[in-house]
């Protein structure tokens, strides 16, 4: 289910900066009645992917209270850009038309900067590195847990783990649905190390 939300709230953002660029590019080139057929066209989809952004948003929040401050930015800027959009279409002003969809653009980029600080706690990790604990804490803690059974974001139980060594290498090293794939973070003893580590978490 978090996966789900966690894509869907992606992908909420992602759709409100297309349609408002596609009418902020309307307005700025006069194509009024090219503009008005696509408002009326997307009003009902615009107000649902408004309404998940805001519900998926909230839910993050209780669920990474570690990135709450960006989420609360992100959601009040695209808060503040609904009102203002509505003026700026509405009177044909360019300004705030423009103004509505910066502050889109500036909740997508929160939205990379909360994928970034997810895995800021790979930082001081290096290549010689391979104390499994040390590498699993830094890498998978913040979603499995320091037990494992911690379950954020989709994150599987590791105590009830049934997999081999093999399995956990693989998923590890390539992900599986919202897990980041640590191939290119970790190297192949480290990634080991930490498929060992979870190994001990049963």
């Amino acid at each position: 289910m978090e996966t789900g939300i966690r894509h869907t709230h992606l992908l909420t953002v992602i759709l409100f900066l297309t349609i408002y660029l596609i009418k902020t590019i309307l307005l700025l080139m006069n194509k009024e009645e090219a503009l008005a057929k696509f408002s009326k066209g997307f009003k009902v989809p615009e107000m649902i992917i408004s309404v998940l952004f805001l519900a998926t948003g909230v839910y993050m929040m209780t669920q990474l209270p570690e990135i709450k401050s960006l989420l609360i930015i992100k959601i009040s800027a695209v808060f503040l850009s609904i009102p203002l959009a509505v003026v700026g279409f509405k009177k044909k002003n360019k300004i705030l038309a423009v103004l509505s969809l910066l502050l889109i653009i500036g909740a997508y980029g929160l939205a990379e900067m909360s994928k970034k600080q997810k895995s800021k706690s790979m930082e001081g990790i290096t290549e010689s590195n391979v104390n499994g604990h040390e590498l699993y804490t830094a890498s998978c803690g913040k979603c499995h847990g320091e037990d494992g059974k911690l379950n954020l974001m989709g994150a599987k139980d590791l105590s009830t783990s049934t997999m081999d060594l093999t399995a956990r290498i693989e998923i590890i090293k390539n992900g599986k649905n919202a897990m980041t794939p640590f191939s290119g973070m970790l190297n192949e003893e480290q990634i080991k190390a930490v498929a060992e580590y979870t190994e001990t978490l049963k």
